[in-house]
């Protein structure tokens, strides 16, 4: 359990002996860009710890965002990651970025491109190809997720990275975009590996603060989508930096989640029982759902330290603690894929 951000911050960016590793064999410095977001502080964080592990502390890692919020930036200085303020939209010309041997490609626009489609498209897919020519011949791990799937039926555990996609809306479509744009620069010479997340958990974010918050007030549980992945966010921002050993211009795509189906009626009933209270649903259970098969990253990587039991429990002390929440909800729900 934790009693604050920092303590929980502790345990997200705490490497473990296998990056250490990794990072070891690895050399030159690190650039990640959108590492503003959610995922992208502790990120850096990591992967500073486990490269001053690996002896690797000459090399920066260097932070690439508008960082809109100064704060931000000034804590990760403090931890040793140089931040670096830049507008990758607004910017015709990415020359001025630090060079690096590896990249985690971190940016995307998801919620409100219903409304601006072209923002979509913009980060998305137009935005990887500027960004694997300035970087070309280096090693990119790119974020994109489970969306460029379709819907599928519970009994078959979720679409494998060998399943045909089938992005469903205009927001998958140019996640889809941005995995083809990294492929072609693959297949010229920059190796690529392609992540697709979904969802991570951080306690501060992410499906299972969104179901707990609700039955913590009293709301009702949406239960059409009623099934979801979710994995412990440490180990999703781990998994992204090993990937970058198996980048290949042979693009290496994987899926990145936890090996549990949730149930989302049977997680809002245990948060309930944690908060003495009762949760109250509406809808039922479709047929359908967006899942992944993770098999081939537990394979790879190992199972995810943090089990979806613990998770619910941790959340469900961080809700009760009344500790900081992010207030961006994940629309996990949402199934006509518009954002």
């Amino acid at each position: 359990m934790f009693d604050s951000e920092s303590a929980l911050e502790d345990r997200l960016t705490t490497p473990s002996p296998a990056l250490v590793a990794s990072l070891a064999a690895g050399a030159g410095d690190l650039v990640v860009l959108g590492a503003g977001g959610k995922m992208g502080p502790t990120l850096c964080r990591l992967a500073r710890r486990g490269l001053d592990a690996a002896g690797r502390t000459e090399d920066t890692v260097w932070a690439v965002s508008r960082w809109s919020d100064p704060r931000a930036a000034a804590a990760l200085e403090q931890h040793g990651v140089r931040t670096v303020a830049f507008d990758l939209l607004g910017n015709a010309d990415l020359a001025a970025l630090p060079d690096a041997r590896d990249v985690v490609f971190m940016v995307g626009a998801k919620f409100g491109t219903a409304a601006a489609p072209y923002l979509a498209w913009v980060v998305n897919a137009a935005l990887p190809a500027r960004v694997a020519e300035r970087y070309a011949g280096a090693r990119i791990a790119a974020f994109s997720t489970g969306n460029v799937y379709p819907l599928t039926s519970l009994e078959t555990g979720g679409c494998a990275e060998t399943d045909p996609v089938g992005p469903v809306g205009e927001y998958a479509m140019s996640c889809l975009g941005r995995e083809r744009v990294f492929e072609h620069a693959a297949v010229r010479g920059t190796p690529v590996s392609v992540l697709r997340l979904n969802y991570a958990v951080d306690l501060r974010y992410g499906v299972l603060a969104d179901v707990g918050q609700a039955v913590l007030s009293g709301a009702p549980v949406d239960v059409t989508t009623g099934h979801v992945n979710v994995v412990w966010q440490g180990y999703a921002n781990e998994v992204a930096l090993r990937s970058l050993e198996h980048a290949s211009t042979d693009p290496f795509v994987l899926n990145l989640t936890g090996p549990e189906t949730a149930s989302v009626r049977r997680v809002a009933t245990r948060f309930a029982e944690r908060f003495g209270t009762t949760a109250e649903f509406i809808g039922a259970e479709a047929g359908t759902a967006l899942l992944n098969d993770a098999t081939r990253c537990h394979a790879l990587f190992g199972y995810p330290e943090v089990p979806l039991g613990t998770l619910v429990e941790w959340q469900a002390d961080w809700l009760a603690k009344g500790l900081p929440v992010s207030g961006k909800p994940t629309k996990f729900a949402v199934r006509d894929g518009r954002f």
